[in-house]
C-alpha cells in the first residue's frame, strides 16, 4: 500500500503497488548440431552452432535475501543444457532420418537428443517448459520463467514466453 489517509474520520487507500521483478540468466558455450529436415535450402543439413540460452525469471515477491532467483541455486539448470547440447546432435522427432540418426547414435557416432522442434523457437520452447517446472518447484511457486531466449549465433535467436497464467 502507499499510503492511508484520513479525512473526515474515514481512511481509505492512496493507492495500492503491486510489484513484478524480473532478473536474467544466459548459459553461454553450449556447442551443438542440427538440421531443418524440411528446409529447401541449406539448414536441410547437419551444421551446428555454439548456442547461447538466456532467462528471464520474474516474480512479485522476492526470496528472502532479497532476490528473484539465487543464481548459485541453477547450476543443474546449467548440467540440464549441457547435457541436452554440449557436442550433441539435436533432431526432430519427426525427421524421416531419424532411424540412421539412431543407428549413428549406437554406433558411437553421434551423442543424439531428439526434440519436438530442433529449430531455435522450438528449443526455447522446450527449454522453457523444463526449467520453468524446475524454478517453480525449486521456489515454492513464489517464482517462474517469464521468457526463454535460445541464440544459435549473433545473428539469429528464438523466444518463448507463455502468455497466460
Amino acid at each position: 500500500m502507499w499510503g492511508r489517509c484520513i479525512h473526515g474520520g474515514a481512511a481509505y487507500s492512496v493507492g495500492v503497488a503491486t510489484y513484478r521483478f524480473q532478473s536474467t540468466k544466459t548459459f553461454t558455450g553450449l556447442p551443438c548440431a542440427h538440421r531443418q529436415w524440411r528446409d529447401e535450402g541449406h539448414c536441410r543439413f547437419i551444421h551446428g552452432y555454439e548456442r547461447t540460452v538466456s532467462f528471464v525469471f520474474g516474480c512479485s515477491e522476492l526470496d528472502e535475501k532479497g532476490w528473484v532467483v539465487d543464481f548459485g541455486d541453477l547450476k543443474d539448470v546449467r548440467q540440464w543444457l549441457e547435457e541436452l547440447m554440449d557436442h550433441t546432435l539435436l533432431i526432430n522427432a519427426d525427421d524421416p532420418e531419424l532411424p540412421l540418426f539412431r543407428q549413428m547414435h549406437e554406433r558411437g557416432i553421434v551423442d543424439l537428443r531428439v526434440l519436438p522442434s530442433v529449430g531455435m523457437e522450438g528449443t526455447a520452447r522446450y527449454v522453457y517448459e523444463h526449467v520453468d517446472a524446475l524454478v517453480r518447484a525449486k521456489t515454492g511457486g513464489r517464482c517462474r520463467v517469464m521468457k526463454v531466449e535460445c541464440r544459435e549465433n549473433a545473428k539469429n535467436s528464438g523466444l518463448c514466453e507463455r502468455i497466460e497464467e
